[in-house]
């Protein structure tokens, strides 16, 4: 690693694993650190550091390493589309869904995680990276945008958390810049084997608008002023209703199967019985001590 006026130069994770190929490992066992900063979709970074452990095969540690490369390029073609605005704003292009679809199929092939239904990376929180159509991410999104200029609504971030079996998808909107609102929805998930699993809906809850003052437009605060006084005027019991979100029960009305092509500790890869990705990246990394738009992950 060089160093030029005061900058770090760190050399890709591709260039790093061709020049490894060139040259076996240490016949002892060890360890090998790579560090290197990775921009993905929405702008956000992950500062990697990768630790491949040596432990005799050479075919091993060049397998870990050709991962590592196929995991960095599919994080820079998801910002190269755009990202998630992108997406959901249906402005990624087809050369650009090809071009993600592609290095998908790079990085499920090697997949590190034999049983991925019953590992513990699987529970956690994951942003919606990438979602295809027919998914319900992208039905969301194109609900959205199909009825409401981006003006006045904005689909800003959809995640899932998932833990003892069950999973809860959070969909959030923003009304007119300033009003905040979440959807969520409650899922139950079974295994069906070592890499299939079925969802099946449970209950989906809108939860009641955040408003933030600051940034309402002056033409609007009369008429929030109104429709708060008005809330106030209800009774107690409607109060507590409206208060706690609007639920509407869904088991029995839908269910899918998918499987999970690819999982470690920082991307989540499933594709539904049609065949379409979506790609998810872990939000449980720990903050990177070089700033907070990084965030620092081993694998």
């Amino acid at each position: 690693m060089a160093s030029l006026q005061g900058l770090t130069i760190i050399p890709p994770i591709s260039a790093i694993y061709q020049k490894i190929k060139a040259s076996p490992p240490p016949s002892h066992g060890g360890s090998s650190s790579i560090t290197k900063v990775v921009n993905i979709a929405r702008g956000r970074c992950f500062y990697c550091k990768a630790i491949a452990s040596v432990q005799g095969a050479p075919a091993t540690y060049a397998k870990e390493m050709e991962r590592l490369s196929a995991k960095e390029s599919l994080l820079l073609s998801l910002k190269d589309s755009g990202g998630f605005e992108s997406l959901v704003s249906g402005n990624t292009t087809d050369l650009q869904r090809i071009d993600v679809n592609e290095r998908i199929v790079g990085l499920e092939r090697l997949n590190p995680t034999p049983r991925p239904t019953t590992s513990p990376f699987l529970e956690g929180r994951w942003n919606f990276e990438w979602f295809g159509s027919g998914t319900p991410g992208f039905f969301a999104a194109t609900f959205i945008f199909q009825r409401f200029p981006s003006a006045l609504a904005n689909l800003s971030k959809i995640d899932v958390s998932i833990k003892d079996g069950y999973g809860n998808v959070m969909v959030n909107l923003k009304l007119l810049n300033s009003i905040e609102s979440k959807f969520i929805l409650s899922t139950k998930l079974s295994v069906e084997g070592p890499l299939r699993m079925k969802e099946e809906y449970i209950e989906g809850i809108l939860e009641s608008p955040t408003v933030i003052e600051e940034t309402i437009p002056e033409q609007l605060k009369g008429a929030l002023s109104q429709a708060v006084n008005t809330m106030q005027q209800l009774p107690v019991s409607i109060r507590d209703v409206m208060a706690s979100g609007l639920r509407v029960p869904l088991s029995g009305t839908y269910q899918r199967m998918f499987m999970i092509s690819y999982l470690d500790e920082e991307i989540l890869i499933i594709r539904d019985s049609t065949g379409i990705p979506e790609v998810l990246s872990s939000s449980d990394a720990p903050s990177s001590p070089m700033g907070g738009s990084l965030t620092e992950y081993e694998s």
